[in-house]
């Protein structure tokens, strides 16, 4: 196999046309093998095998510089660049990160796991190679290439980037991976001859001389002049229908068959002489070389192992589920409901939405910020807006949570899929600051189901709410507990103790905490537990914490200024008011870490969060020994000189 011996992007060099498409072959069985046992996105890479191997033999990584936007398409890369063996635990614990990652290899620049972000970077890196002289045409031999794909220019940050780029007239090559996500234009001979043509700098040259000598001739020569300048325009509005880049300053080549791998060598090496921001454009084919893929594009996007049950057993419900069902329903009783996703109709729960209520769907593409402030507008106009979000992805969109809804009170219900710990993908998506930012919004109210049950009448309540309201939950199983289910904005009770200790739980780390009791035998008799299950919290339940000796808050978010913190400080506020002694407090929650990539209960276990961790933790305060500091499961971070 031609594969096993490709350790560098060098081993590619030497490789005939024939060897080329036998070594595709190799790449795509590959992957299919690997990402069939592991999980991962499947099809995005499967669609970029030749772009990949047309990138590398081209370009000089990592002198020259690849940028993956979004970084999920850059398993081919991965494998080019020595990580053939990583594979085997692909997103697991000692295994390779699902997306570009520093400490792996020289060849990653950027953790592009959020989209949008690759044509920024390029930017700030074609100026800092110019500064330091080593940029191509300005002293140096350094190209800067950002591959940009998979949905990635529907989000405004891309675009801000292009606006600057061409403003600036920065150097760099832009890839525009084309892959039915974003632009789409159909292939003809008359564009690829063009597309040649445009690429030739004869060509160019010869053109701009052209053009400056009718300029010169007397009488005519402006009329001229203007004649071929429009002529030239006229049959490029009819090939390239994307004049929107020139338009920005920056040029624009294709579009090109993403399959064809000597035609995509032959634009890339003129691309790479262009002293500017160029624009190549590439089709591929999501999901090439396995059916599956291409047939079912949203399943396997992102492959999942499905879980093994018994034929006996009764498969869970998960929080994506109900809220999904939940949301039909009431959409039936209410036609103000109106549901938003920034590219994550499926993942979030939507589809079913979608197909029922189309012309109350809105996908808005990846553009979390768009998507929040539309929200408001809609609000404003009396809809009730769903807006569904990774908790992850919030972040994008706070200053528009805060200042676009918060400021103007509005009833924009925001749900947050994802939330906690998540695992596989690693940092960059565990759901982990989303109490902490919304809580800072005044008038924000946010619910944390224990369990599926709750999301029925959380979402009702919700919806009934004329302020703004979040709703986040995990994306793992739930673990079973009482059963039992709240109501409105009231906190509930699982189980009482003898005043020594209160836990205020919130979320999925109720049911936690209920293991843990559990764990404890007769000690569990001391321990009063309340399932929080709303934000900011019940007062009453806040007034019964205060007649404890110990508090102790649990959350699956950051402790740093979220729930716990939220909730200590609402305790310490109460007893001054009441002129009440202060109990011991701890808060425990996510620490202040960008933790790596592994099975979310396995993660959850290494910081303490676990039924067993949680078991301990209330012995240790029962007894008032000290919390001690655990080994946390950082990921590797690059050091910069």
């Amino acid at each position: 196999m031609i594969l096993q011996s490709i350790e560098t992007p060098a081993d590619l060099k030497g490789l005939s046309s024939d060897d080329l498409e036998t070594l595709s072959g190799e790449i795509r069985e590959f992957i299919i093998n690997s990402v069939t046992k592991t999980g991962g996105h499947l099809g995005s890479n499967l669609g970029v095998v030749e772009l990949t191997l047309a990138l590398h033999r081209v370009f000089d990584s990592p002198n020259d510089i690849l940028l993956w936007d979004t970084g999920h398409q850059a398993y081919v890369h991965k494998l080019l660049t020595g990580r053939r063996y990583g594979f085997k635990q692909l997103r697991q614990r000692g295994g390779i990160s699902g997306y570009p990652n520093r400490s792996e290899s020289e060849h990653d620049w950027i953790e592009s796991s959020h989209a949008s972000t690759a044509l920024s970077y390029a930017h700030g890196l074609s100026v800092a190679l110019q500064h330091r002289h080593e940029l191509a045409g300005h002293g140096g031999n350094r190209h800067v290439v950002a591959i940009v794909g998979d949905g990635s220019l529907t989000g405004g940050m891309a675009y801000e980037a292009l606006n600057n780029l061409g403003h600036s007239e920065q150097r760099c090559v832009i890839v525009l991976n084309d892959n039915g996500r974003s632009y789409a234009p159909t292939i003809s001979k008359l564009s690829e001859s063009l597309t040649t043509l445009r690429l030739n700098r004869t060509y160019v040259s010869t053109r701009e001389r052209l053009r400056q000598w009718l300029r010169r001739i007397p009488l005519v020569g402006r009329l001229a002049y203007v004649g071929v300048h429009g002529v030239t325009s006229v049959v490029r509005e009819l090939v390239t229908p994307h004049t929107f880049f020139e338009n920005l300053g920056v040029r624009y080549v294709g579009p090109i068959d993403g399959h064809n791998i000597a035609a995509m060598e032959t634009a890339f090496e003129s691309a790479a002489t262009w002293d500017g921001p160029i624009v190549v454009h590439v089709l591929t084919e999501k999901g090439r070389g396995y059916a599956p893929a291409v047939s079912d594009n949203l399943k396997l996007h992102d492959y999942k192992i499905p879980a093994n049950y018994e034929d006996d057993e009764v498969v869970p419900t998960s929080y994506a589920e109900a809220f999904s069902k939940t949301l039909l329903e009431l959409a039936e009783q209410d036609d103000r409901i109106v549901a938003l996703t920034a590219a994550m109709a499926g993942p979030t729960g939507l589809l079913q939405f979608q197909q029922k209520f189309p012309d109350r769907f809105f996908d808005v593409g990846i553009a979390e910020q768009h998507e929040m402030t539309a929200a408001a507008g809609m609000a404003m106009g009396g809809l009730r807006p769903v807006v569904c979000v990774y908790s992850t992805f919030f972040a994008r969109a706070f200053d528009q949570a805060n200042l676009d809804v918060g400021l103007l009170n509005l009833p924009v219900v925001m749900i947050f899929d994802r939330a906690g710990i998540t695992g596989d993908d690693g940092p960059s998506h565990h759901g982990i600051l989303d109490m902490a930012l919304c809580l800072a919004i005044p008038n924000m109210t946010i619910f944390a189901p224990s369990s599926p049950d709750e999301v029925r009448a959380m979402l009702t309540t919700a919806l009934s709410m004329t302020t703004p309201t979040a709703l986040r939950f995990p994306k793992t199983l739930p673990t079973p507990m009482d059963g039992l289910v709240g109501s409105g904005l009231k906190a509930r009770q699982v189980s009482r103790g003898d005043g020594s200790l209160c836990v205020l739980a919130v979320g999925k780390m109720t049911s936690h905490a209920y293991a843990a009791l559990q764990l404890l035998g007769d000690e569990s008799t001391k321990i009063t537990l309340y399932d929080v299950r709303v934000l900011p919290p019940d007062p009453l339940m806040i007034d019964d914490a205060l007649s404890h000796d110990r508090v102790v808050t649990v959350e699956d978010g950051t402790r740093h200024g979220g729930a716990g913190a939220f909730m200590v400080s609402c305790l310490r506020s109460r007893a001054q008011e009441l002129g009440r002694p202060f109990p011991v407090t701890r808060i425990l929650g996510v620490p202040r870490a960008y933790l790596e990539h592994h099975k979310p209960d396995e993660l959850l276990a290494e910081i303490g969060l676990d039924p067993a961790g949680l078991a301990a933790a209330f012995r240790r305060s029962l007894n008032d020994e000290p919390e001690f500091v655990r080994p946390l499961p950082e990921a590797p971070r690059p050091i910069y000189y």
